[in-house]
């Protein structure tokens, strides 16, 4: 069965699941137990965490990236999966528009906060796919471990975007 993440949105489940997700500057985490087969995968926005408001009841519960591991963790208990045992991957963090020198993007903020959770909570990273130019698509195969993911390129002129021309 096929699973499609939308921002904000988490996943949990055995191999019967293959789950899917589109990333710009946005970082997924996959969490895979290989004896089990048990897979988790999150889809989040921003760093940190979120300070959910009844004034934002459309916000989802895996917009922050704390917020999404908790998610993630929370039900993979319910699977009897201890984390530690997961490999962990991450990808993500792609640049949507020019970088700039003297600010660190979104992106990049997203892909450094990943990094630190995964290695507070102790489970091990076994790959990769951050930052870059453009945006990514991902395929989760949960009964293999097995992530797919391709980076699609900014389309042609992007970094000219939001130049200004003076007449």
């Amino acid at each position: 069965m096929d699973i499609f993440l939308m921002p904000g949105d988490y996943f949990v489940g055995d191999d019967q699941y293959r789950v899917r997700t589109l990333l710009g500057s946005c970082v997924s985490i996959t969490l895979w137990h290989p004896g089990l087969r048990i897979g988790a995968m999150s889809h989040f926005l921003l760093p940190g965490h979120g300070r959910r408001k009844a004034d934002r009841p459309q916000e989802k519960p895996g917009m922050y990236a704390a917020d999404a591991m908790q998610l993630l963790l929370d039900g993979l208990a319910r699977h009897g999966v201890p984390p530690a045992q997961c490999q962990g991957k991450i990808f993500g963090g792609g640049a949507m528009f020019p970088r700039s020198a003297r600010v660190r993007d979104i992106g990049t903020q997203n892909g450094d906060y990943a990094r630190g959770m995964l290695q507070r909570h102790g489970i091990h990273v076994v790959s990769e796919s951050l930052f870059g130019e453009g945006h990514r698509q991902l395929i989760f195969t949960i009964r293999s471990g097995e992530v797919l993911s391709r980076q699609v390129p900014p389309e042609p002129g992007w970094r000219n975007a939001g130049a200004r021309t003076q007449a």
